[in-house]
């Protein structure tokens, strides 16, 4: 295996990146995925690669169910969670782009009776999570597609942690919005929407919002695993009133039509099926998030740079499922991965899928240093910051910082200008234009000072 690394890297360095792939060893990505399947207790997963233009690999593993030995091909449908998010974004693109909405101006231009401040929020703010709106629990439950409007309309204004273009949060509420205004806009409920303006063009046949729909196809049912025992959900999870945030049903073979077009200008075999204006703005910079990497968000695609490799990327957890859609653009290479156990993305598999057909640096551990701070340094950030219903509190003790979260007490160490490390992870803090502190960022989600 060494002689044949040694190969592919020497290919690497002479070839067009999008011819690099044909010596690959897919053997060795297949092991990755099985051995993990085992390991996670995953029944199955469908897996797919996309170089240029092309599928290079498209393969299911295991079964649609513990109970029933039935395979798995890359026509399964699986639900996908948050993945989702970029295809919401997609539809309410094509219908800007048809000249339907502007992303600048107020929704509530396009959206009658909703409270001022909704109201006020623009389309890109929904799109690129940088409206303010709290990551909160649908208030309605239903299967019916009326159950999208009626959760949006019983909103109030107490929906924000804070107001718009402050910061990035990341907020499944912001797509269910989205999904909304996708509905008023073009006249038709949100999955016959996503049907007419992303699966038809893109001729992604099996792709459905229904779950009624997706049952009529090969689908792949969803687990969870306690205590090493595998079990089937059993009733489906579903409430059309979040749908535009992670209710997709689709396939490997599906999504990766998706992942060509997006790769290749908006084409599929030297046909338009997307915009470019579309292609363009869902995986360009709409929004950075705190912090020195420049991480951003586009609409409904996460980007960052991953050893050396620019990349845009989302990822989905829903009930008995879990899935990843990863681009590489300036290499053309996009994996998905598709699992049917609740959250689970097989990030090894996918990580092996980057090794074997991306360029990556070698990995560093490197471990932040620490910067020693006084302790009127350390009372600048002394507060409580509030993502209702969740609270956060920074205080001193012992002259060192430490964090309250979820009852427990964690110390701590600065990294960065505004950056800290603590047991839980990272947080940034951000300040607004006095210079104050006025936020604290965890990654994906934020919470305001009170």
């Amino acid at each position: 295996m060494k002689i044949f690394a040694v190969v592919v890297l020497t290919f690497f360095s002479v070839l067009p990146f999008a011819a690099q792939t044909k010596n690959i060893d897919f053997l060795e990505l297949e092991s990755t995925i099985k051995t993990e399947l085992e390991a996670t207790k995953t029944p199955g997963a469908a897996v797919a690669i996309v170089s240029g233009d092309k599928v290079i690999f498209a393969k299911g593993f295991g079964t649609i169910s513990a109970e029933i030995e039935n395979k798995i091909t890359p026509d399964t449908l699986f639900r996908m969670g948050s993945t989702t998010k970029m295809f919401t974004a997609a539809a309410l693109l094509s219908l800007a782009n048809e000249g339907k909405i502007k992303f600048d101006a107020p929704i509530g231009n396009y959206i009658k009776n909703l409270p001022p401040k909704i109201a006020n929020l623009t389309a890109h703010q929904i799109l690129s999570q940088s409206s303010g709106l709290r990551d909160f629990a649908p208030t309605v439950f239903s299967n019916d597609d009326a159950g999208l409007k009626q959760n949006i309309l019983l909103w109030k204004d107490d929906v924000f942690f804070t107001d718009a273009n402050k910061i990035y949060s990341y907020s499944s509420a912001n797509y269910w919005l989205a999904g909304f205004l996708t509905e008023e806009l073009s006249g038709k409920v949100y999955a016959d929407a996503m049907r007419e303006f992303v699966f038809k063009s893109l001729e992604m046949n099996r792709s459905t919002i229904r779950p009624t729909e997706a049952m009529t196809f090969p689908l792949a049912l969803g687990h969870d695993v306690k205590d090493k025992t595998v079990t089937v959900i059993r009733p489906i999870d579903n409430n059309s009133a979040k749908y535009p945030g992670g209710s997709m049903f689709s396939s490997a073979n599906d999504l990766a039509r998706f992942a060509v077009a997006i790769l290749n200008g908006g084409k599929i075999e030297n046909k338009q099926v997307i915009a470019p204006f579309t292609v363009e703005n869902l995986m360009k910079p709409q929004f950075y998030l705190p912090g020195e990497e420049r991480a951003f968000y586009g609409y409904g695609l996460l980007g960052f740079e991953d050893r050396g490799i620019k990349t845009v990327s989302h990822g989905g957890a829903s009930r008995g499922y879990g899935s990843t859609i990863f681009f590489a653009p300036e290499q053309k290479i996009a994996i998905i991965v598709l699992a049917n156990t609740s959250g689970q993305t097989l990030p090894k598999s996918r990580r092996k899928a980057m090794e074997l057909f991306l360029p990556l640096k070698a990995e560093t551990n490197d471990t932040p240093k620490t910067i020693a701070m006084s302790a009127e340094e350390m009372k600048r950030y002394v507060g409580k910051f509030s993502h209702a219903p969740q609270v956060w509190e920074v205080f001193i003790k012992d002259g060192k910082l430490f964090i309250k979260e979820d009852g427990k007490d964690f110390e701590l160490t600065k990294t960065g200008k505004e950056s800290f490390r603590y047991e839980q992870g990272e947080a940034i803090f951000t300040t607004n234009e006095r210079g104050e502190i006025e936020h604290i960022s965890f990654g994906l989600y934020a919470a305001r000072k009170i």
